[in-house]
């Protein structure tokens, strides 16, 4: 399946472009977002960064006749700081992170990403890392199994789970996506596997998220960006689920709020000023006609704020 970029044209005019200006696509998947940001920066750079070889291989030949526009990196949005030093940038005119996982990461059987077709437990965004899903389900303990359920996945029946993969795997290894469907499937209630989402959509979601570590690296990039953004710059993130969208909003009111003593205190004594300001109160979500058109777009949820 191919990967459609949402809220397109709410990010393009969130950052509010403009020519010669330098922006950072810190999620590239397949290029929809960077494309449109190219489009307008005639002049300017667009770094494209991405954990997945395979994503900036296939959206630099997709954007292709933006070559001089773009630089390519692969690597992990929560070192852009990092990334744009080693190429002498200092700040940025506007960051856009879209921290969804693309289609084809999702729908290529071999990345062990997806519960609907056999292979390898992988799950690694960037295959350079060492952590596998399969090392997580077959040697972390059973607690931590059902805590990572629990709170990324959210699932309802983590402890029964987490014990039925650690009695598994005593007699064997977990080794496949199957094996470990069949596992979950295995622990829960009849009532449950009937429900329309299917019963192990929760864990495998789960799993993802701690083995790229993606809240830490979202929580990690947040805490650098008023340090990457050019004053008067703008970042767009769109997150997909609940505990991400709770770290940005969190992370946007700190930083446009500035002072951190107790409410108590008559006055402000620690000093700190806001950094940015909020430009939106609330998210943005998909309307109606994108949903219908790309039905992963339904849970996406834009936030922007503005370095002051």
């Amino acid at each position: 399946m191919n990967h459609t970029a949402v809220l397109v044209g709410e990010c393009v005019d969130g950052l509010k472009i403009r020519p010669g200006g330098v922006y950072l696509d810190g999620t590239l998947g397949r290029g929809g977002h960077a494309r449109e940001i190219a489009r307008r920066v005639s002049g300017g750079l667009v770094v494209a960064i991405d954990r997945d070889a395979d994503a900036i291989s296939e959206a630099s030949e997709a954007l292709a006749e933006y070559k001089e526009r773009i630089t390519f990196v692969q690597g992990n949005f929560r070192d852009s700081a990092k990334i744009l030093n080693s190429l002498r940038i200092d700040f940025v005119d506007g960051m856009l992170f879209d921290l969804g996982i693309s289609s084809p990461q999702l729908d290529n059987a071999e990345r062990g990403f997806s519960y609907m077709n056999n292979a390898k437990l992988d799950m690694r965004m960037d295959r350079r890392d060492e952590l596998t899903a399969f090392e997580a389900v077959n040697n972390w303990t059973q607690e931590r199994l059902r805590k990572i359920f629990y709170e990324y996945g959210e699932e309802r029946y983590s402890a029964s789970i987490a014990r039925a993969i650690a009695i598994k795997r005593e007699t064997a290894p977990i080794e496949t996506t199957f094996d470990l469907n069949e596992v979950i499937v295995s622990a829960m209630p009849p009532q449950a596997r009937r429900e329309a989402q299917h019963p192990s959509k929760r864990c495998f979601q789960a799993l993802r998220i701690a083995v790229n570590d993606e809240l830490g690296s979202i929580s990690a990039l947040l805490e650098a960006a008023p340090s990457i953004l050019a004053t008067g710059g703008r970042i767009c993130v769109i997150s997909f689920h609940s505990l991400e969208d709770r770290i940005v909003k969190r992370a946007f009111t700190a930083h446009a709020t500035g002072c951190k003593c107790p409410k108590d205190f008559p006055i402000c004594v620690c000093g700190n000023k806001p950094k940015m300001k909020l430009i939106t109160r609330k998210p943005i979500v998909p309307n109606e006609e994108e949903v219908l058109n790309n039905p992963r777009a339904r849970s996406a949820k834009l936030r922007i704020a503005e370095k002051i």
